[in-house]
Parts: structure tokens; C-alpha cells; sequence
């Protein structure tokens, strides 16, 4: 008996899937590296696998380079393995990662699911689906590396075990029994060798389907915090999220910032995006001109005589010497506040001069 191989496009590295590991261990992004992308989106989801089983794999994973290598010798071992048992043999840390994924999948999909109507809607019939999430987590953790198995029994298992929800009121108990189910289905009827290597995809393509995934299950945290989530205000009430979005959208506030967008996106249809960079460069002040007008007291169209004048005034009005000695420090940055206004108006000034003869001499 031997394993259909298949070529390698490129050795992976020991040394870089434990460099991987320890600086993005938690996301998965080594087991990317090594092309276990089940591997990668159990951890990203869940951090890890709760931290746990990032710590337990810091043994694990030259062996997981060899499989991704497909080194003769981890593959002769393999191929020992799969005659001497027809189906993988039990493994607990794979058992427990299915009841660990499927519960926190299931608890994900039920808490995402909104508790009151919605637009006259009642989303609660959505909750069917928490059995299907649960199934999808222990199916994911068991298809992982060379074992696979079909969704179907652990499926099956988790929605007979569903209804028990409404004899056993306590949530942790039923939902425990649901996974539990889900789990010893999968293990029992449809675990079995995964005898072929798994298709190689493009790695645009790879990251496209893991970045799905990751929508749908950020989509349900989103759905979670909306619905569920609470803020405390200034004065330690708990506003619904929910709530303080609706109040957020209709603020005064935000009607301006609405408005100006609004504004903003007609200005650039008549004139053109580069005009409205150059506005906002503009009122960004960054060359301090607009501050170096409000420390003189000056509006924009002072002429140099005028700011030389009121430059020469404040001087001497703000200077140190003239300061009682306990204000003398706060005198010190009010007068050095005034000298580099006017540096920065007379500097201002003489470029836009010299920019203006030059003008001129090119006509």
C-alpha cells in the first residue's frame, strides 16, 4: 500500500514554521505556511485553540514539516500506520479540539443571533443553525492533516441532540451534550485516512477562501457585540450598542459630518479631487501660518509693515525682563510663541514674493 504523492513546489523550513509560530503561533499563520489551512482558521478564530494548543504544539512541528515536505521516511512511517488500522486510531487531543471548536462555534452562532425583533422581523429561528455551526467546528478540526470524514454524521448527531434544549434548561449541560454527540458521531462513523494529498491551490486562492471565512465569522462577532454588547456613558449607565449607534446616526454631530461629506463629494464633482487635497492641505495649516496669526492677533490679509508692527509691540509687552520672577517662565514661552510667529509670517511672506516675481519675469 503507498500514498499517491505529488510534487513539492517548494521544501518547507523548520527554522521559519517556528519562527512563524512564535510571532503569529496564535493566528495560525505558520500552519498557512505549512498549507494546513483548516489548521490556520481553527487557530485564527479561536486564538491558538484558547492558547492551549499553541503552547502544545511547540513539539509538533517538525513533524508537521515533514508531512508538508512529504518526507519518505514520515511517509513509509504513515503509510505502517494506515495498514495496521483501517480508520485513525482515537486520539484525545483531537477529540478534545472538536468539542472545544464546536461548542465555541455553536456559542458564537447563538450569540449572534438578536434576542428581539428587528425591523418587525423575529430573527430567532436562526438559532437552527446552531447546530449546524457546532457540526461544522468538529468537522473542521477532524478533517485537519490525514484524517478526514464526511459532515453528514456529525450533522445528524448534533440536530438529534438539539431538541434537548427545550427538557434540560441548563445551557452549558445541553450544549456540552449536542458537541459531545456531534463528536463521537464523527469519530465513530465518519473518521477514515486521507489517502490522496489534498488539491493544491494557487495561494491567491487560498487566502481569498480563508479571508471568507474569516467574514462570516467576524460577521458573527459583529452581530454579537450589536445586539448584545453594551457601552458605559459618562455617568456609568449601560447603553445597549444597538442603541447608541441609532443615537450616534442621528446626533447633530454627525448630520454635520454627514453634511460636509455630502458637500465635500459635489465641491469634487464640479472642480475636481485636486482642489479639494489642495483645500484640505490648506486647512490642515503646515507651515502654522493660520496659529502664527491668532499669537500676533492678525487676520490673513496683514501686510509685512502691519505684522512687523504688531510683532515689534507685543515684543516688548511680553518680554522676561519686565515679568515678576515667578512669571518670568510662563513670560519666557509667551515671548519665544511671538518670535516664532513672526519668523514664520515673514518667512511666509517672502516666499509668496519671490514666487510672484518669478511669475512675472516668466510672462
Amino acid at each position: 500500500m503507498s500514498l499517491k504523492g505529488s510534487s513539492i513546489p517548494g521544501k518547507k523550513s523548520v527554522l521559519v514554521a517556528y519562527v512563524l509560530w512564535l510571532f503569529g503561533g496564535i493566528f495560525g499563520v505558520h500552519h498557512f505556511y505549512l498549507r494546513r489551512d483548516k489548521h490556520a482558521f481553527v487557530w485564527w478564530s479561536t486564538l491558538g485553540g484558547f492558547g492551549i494548543g499553541w503552547l502544545g504544539e511547540v513539539l509538533s512541528i517538525p513533524r508537521y514539516v515533514r508531512d508538508a515536505n512529504e518526507d519518505p521516511t514520515h511517509m513509509q512511517q504513515l503509510v505502517k500506520r494506515m495498514i495496521q488500522n483501517k480508520k485513525p486510531p482515537f486520539s484525545m487531543n483531537r477529540f478534545t479540539g472538536m468539542l472545544m471548536v464546536g461548542y465555541s462555534w455553536g456559542q458564537m452562532m447563538m450569540l449572534a443571533v438578536p434576542p428581539d425583533e428587528l425591523w418587525g422581523i423575529d430573527f430567532r429561528y436562526l438559532n437552527c443553525l446552531v447546530p449546524f455551526v457546532a457540526a461544522l467546528g468538529v468537522w473542521t478540526v477532524g478533517n485537519i492533516g490525514r484524517e478526514k470524514g464526511n459532515l453528514k454524521w456529525p450533522l445528524l448527531a448534533a440536530y438529534a441532540a438539539y431538541p434537548l434544549r427545550y427538557y434540560i434548561y441548563d445551557e452549558s449541560v445541553w450544549f456540552t451534550i449536542m458537541v459531545l454527540a456531534s463528536s463521537l458521531a464523527f469519530d465513530s462513523f465518519s473518521k477514515e485516512w486521507r489517502r490522496t494529498p489534498m488539491k493544491r491551490r494557487h495561494v491567491l486562492k487560498r487566502v481569498a477562501i480563508l479571508a471568507v471565512c474569516a467574514g462570516l465569522y467576524l460577521g458573527l462577532w459583529c452581530s454579537y457585540l450589536y445586539f448584545h454588547g453594551t457601552i458605559t456613558d459618562s455617568e456609568g449607565d449601560e447603553v445597549p450598542v444597538y442603541e447608541a449607534l441609532h443615537h450616534f446616526f442621528t446626533s447633530p454631530w454627525w448630520l454635520d459630518v454627514k453634511q460636509c461629506l455630502i458637500d465635500t463629494y459635489q465641491y469634487a464633482q464640479h472642480h475636481g479631487w485636486y482642489e479639494v487635497w489642495k483645500q484640505i492641505i490648506d486647512l490642515s495649516d503646515p507651515h502654522g501660518e493660520q496659529n502664527a496669526y491668532k499669537v500676533l492677533g492678525l487676520g490673513r490679509d496683514a501686510s509685512q509693515q502691519e505684522i512687523t508692527t504688531r510683532w515689534r509691540r507685543l515684543s516688548k509687552e511680553n518680554h522676561p525682563d519686565k515679568a515678576k520672577p515667578e512669571n518670568r517662565r510662563e513670560a519666557q514661552e509667551k515671548f519665544m510663541e511671538i518670535q516664532k510667529a513672526y519668523e514664520i509670517l515673514s518667512s511666509s511672506k517672502h516666499r509668496r514674493s519671490r514666487r510672484n516675481k518669478k511669475d512675472n519675469s516668466d510672462e
